[in-house]
């Protein structure tokens, strides 16, 4: 016999015998992990500072990273993880457009035997109970980030009525959006308890018109809610990345509304706390942009076989929005998540050695304050 064929046929009788007595197989090396990122845009606004985060915790790890923008365009949303597993990739994290898509993602995943985790999204466990199904019963579905959408909704059109304003106007990015539709129930709800509670001073909210995920769909549909309603006093841009936003604001900076319409949305611009000095943004919500990094996280640990036994559960990571209406509450954010990252190099590999349930903690736990006390260590 070849003494290389004994020698591998030793090892494989080695490895077969070591897991038969329960003893686990050599752990992966972070340098032959490779994980996926299917996402809008890794060039936005948000986008560029989802990768920025992501790119520094797989450095710090010595892990690859593979991206494929999809634009929130269905079949490429479902392309994406047929492309990303098969080049390889042993996880993928998605940022999708609907609860629809991850039929196809789940499927793809489990086919190919590749992680699989949610970014900014929830599967609706209410809305679509079979698509939920059908994620808790994976055995590589870990679960999704996201963050509480209707809170979020309702306290933005408690900012914009807490401010005077009573006809506001609404910018959807696409239809059926799992996050989208959470944001426009909060924005609804918060109309609907101050109508109650003030009578005699009615607030009115448009129907969405819908802006894609480009600043000149959110300049048309600005356009199209200004002229609809000469009386219209606020905006509210819903998301998309953050260009539908900036749109939006020139749209009411070419029709020389600044003074007379308070616009408020989710996803920080980069000159945000100079818009809040100059009043084109009256206030925003979202701002820390990990996400991702806690999804990259997930299905890293799964790769490396420290989080297992998915199939029957779903981990659901819900994460805090951080809000802002002034200058003075920009402030914190500029210095602890735009002039720097909110971990260190030494803490993305920290971050990386937590238990599930203290990666969910660490999640909940981050904020403005939090990045402070831990810069100030």
């Amino acid at each position: 016999m070849n003494l290389n064929f004994k020698k591998i046929a030793v090892s494989v009788s080695l490895a077969v015998g070591l897991a038969a007595a329960g003893v686990p197989a050599q752990a992966i090396e972070n340098s032959d992990i490779k994980i996926g990122v299917s996402i809008w845009s890794s060039t936005d606004v948000l986008g560029a500072y989802c990768k920025k985060v992501v790119d520094a915790a797989a450095n710090a790890l010595g892990v690859q990273v593979q991206y494929v923008d999809q634009a929130h365009v269905s079949e490429k949303v479902t392309a994406s993880v047929e492309q990303l597993a098969a080049s390889g990739c042993q996880g993928i994290i998605i940022c999708n457009s609907s609860d629809t898509e991850m039929t196809s993602a789940i499927k793809t995943a489990n086919e190919n035997e590749v992680y699989l985790a949610q970014f900014f999204r929830i599967i609706s466990e209410k809305n679509n109970p079979a698509i939920f199904k059908m994620a808790k019963d994976s055995k590589y579905f870990i679960g999704a980030v996201h963050e509480n959408e209707p809170e979020n909704g309702q306290k933005l059109v408690e900012i914009l009525l807490n401010k005077g304003d009573r006809n506001i106007g609404l910018i959807g990015w696409e239809q059926g959006d799992a996050t989208w539709l959470g944001r426009w129930e909060g924005y609804k709800a918060g109309v609907e308890k101050w109508n109650k509670e003030h009578p005699n001073d009615k607030a009115t909210l448009s129907e969405p018109q819908y802006a894609g995920t480009s600043s000149e769909g959110g300049s048309k549909a600005a356009d199209a809610l200004m002229a609809a309603n000469p009386k219209l006093d606020a905006l509210i841009p819903a998301g998309g990345g953050g260009d539908p936003l900036q749109g939006a604001i020139a749209a009411v900076e070419r029709a020389n509304k600044v003074d007379k319409i308070d616009v408020v949305s989710t996803d920080f611009l980069p000159d945000l706390g100079e818009r809040l000095k100059n009043g084109s943004m009256a206030g925003q919500s979202g701002g820390h942009y990990c996400d991702p990094l806690f999804a990259f996280y997930m299905v890293y640990n799964a790769i490396k076989g420290e989080y297992k036994d998915f199939e029957g559960k779903f981990e659901d990571v819900n994460f805090p929005y951080l809000y802002v209406s002034s200058p003075d509450d920009y402030a914190g954010y500029e210095k602890y998540f735009v002039d720097r990252l909110p971990y260190t190099d030494k803490e993305f590999v920290e971050l990386s050695k937590l238990s599930m349930a203290d990666l969910k903690a660490a999640a909940a736990k981050l904020s403005i304050e939090d990045a402070a006390a831990r810069a100030g260590k």
